[in-house]
């Protein structure tokens, strides 16, 4: 019984926020981070890339470890190479493949030099992907830039006094503060909620010089 009552309780919910979002256009907010004039707020960014597999069996999962897998080595040379990244890893979740980093400074410089100085190494990695960016990467930088831009999850502000700023920009009452936070979600699935910084002060170059890495 309260299976039933759970699948009608979520499909009046389905039919409700039809009908908010056939009320009220929402905009799609852009993924990634937005852009501050603070420099301490341009220290470890973060990027949750989410790219959908085209292949949603265990076949499609093991191939994209396999690619991946095989591609880390240069990966992660060109990711020391751009100087500005503090951490990086993969993952596949749901048939998605993902890709988290936390990294200084602008995104486009951050997307740009590590493709630039990848090569063709990550091509094969987004032959895998749904709906993939022109090949080659490295010669189509401006359309990657955008492909990941895409696809870099909806972030929240970790500052809860910036939600309206970023989910309902302008509102006039916030008893519809939730309603605007619903329709974001429905338009962004993927959603980073917050992230903790280690090194909140610190740049990746910062870091490097104090472990004795250099360059």
């Amino acid at each position: 019984m309260s299976g039933i009552i759970d699948w009608a309780k979520q499909l009046l919910e389905r039919i409700l926020i039809r009908i908010w979002s056939w009320l009220q256009k929402t905009p799609v907010a852009p993924g990634g981070p937005r852009d501050s004039p603070q420099p301490s707020d341009n220290i470890m960014r973060t990027m949750n890339l989410v790219m959908p597999l085209k292949n949603k069996t265990a076949i499609g999962r093991a191939q994209a470890a396999m690619v991946v897998g095989s591609a880390l080595d240069e990966i992660y040379s060109a990711l020391d190479n751009v100087g500005t990244v503090h951490v990086a890893r993969f993952a596949i979740v749901d048939n998605n493949l993902l890709m988290f980093s936390f990294y200084d400074g602008d995104f486009h410089a951050y997307i740009r030099d590590f493709i630039m100085t990848l090569g063709n190494a990550f091509d094969g990695v987004v032959g895998l992907i749904e709906d993939p960016p022109p090949l080659p990467c490295w010669q189509n930088v401006d359309a990657f830039i955008e492909w990941v831009h895409r696809r870099d999850a909806f972030q929240l502000p970790d500052d809860p006094t910036r939600l309206i700023e970023v989910v309902a920009p302008g509102l006039d009452n916030l008893q519809d503060l939730s309603r605007y936070l619903v329709l974001q979600l429905d338009k962004n699935p993927n959603v980073q909620l917050g992230a903790y910084r280690a090194y909140p002060g610190y740049s990746a170059a910062q870091v490097r010089q104090k472990l004795g890495m250099g360059w």
